[in-house]
């Protein structure tokens, strides 16, 4: 297991890899998302919070997923499209993840171990993290990004 979430790192959705020590002193909030999803509106939401506080230090980083219910079966491309033409997405999106099970992305595996929620060592939606490579709080998929939107300017 990693010592600090900037150990690790993850496939960017255009192919690149990308570590997240690039991401020191910034604030995270790291999501899992779904293309087809009925939380998938919150897209939007999250592009909100990304225009908002890019330049004050959040970044937003969008893990695709296709583990509940086959929500997320396009490929990198159809859903960097979907994203941008649907809700103008720009803040950063990575290939497609597990978050669950034995194959679950390492970046999943240390957010799990360091913030479980109610289903245990399960992911649910999202979570956050602030600049020093800790986790601070973890989001229901009922949270609509406005309710984070407090965290952040406190993280900030």
């Amino acid at each position: 297991m990693s010592q600090s979430l900037y150990d690790l790192s993850a496939t960017l959705i255009n192919g690149q890899d990308k570590s997240l020590a690039d991401y020191k002193g910034k604030v995270l909030l790291i999501v899992n998302t779904a293309s087809k999803c009925g939380f998938t509106p919150q897209l939007a939401g999250l592009q909100e919070l990304h225009a908002r506080y890019k330049e004050k230090g959040l970044e937003i980083l969008g893990f695709p997923c296709d583990q509940f219910g086959h929500q997320e079966p396009g490929t990198e491309e159809e859903i960097q499209s979907f994203c941008q033409a649907n809700f103008g997405v720009t803040f950063t999106l990575f290939k497609k993840v597990e978050v669950n099970g034995e194959n679950a992305h390492p970046i999943f595996m240390y957010l799990k171990n360091a913030a479980p929620g109610w289903l245990g060592k399960s992911i649910k939606w999202n979570f956050t993290n602030d600049g020093q490579g800790r986790v601070v709080k973890r989001f229901s998929p009922i949270t609509a990004p406005a309710k984070i939107e407090e965290w952040i300017r406190q993280l900030l």
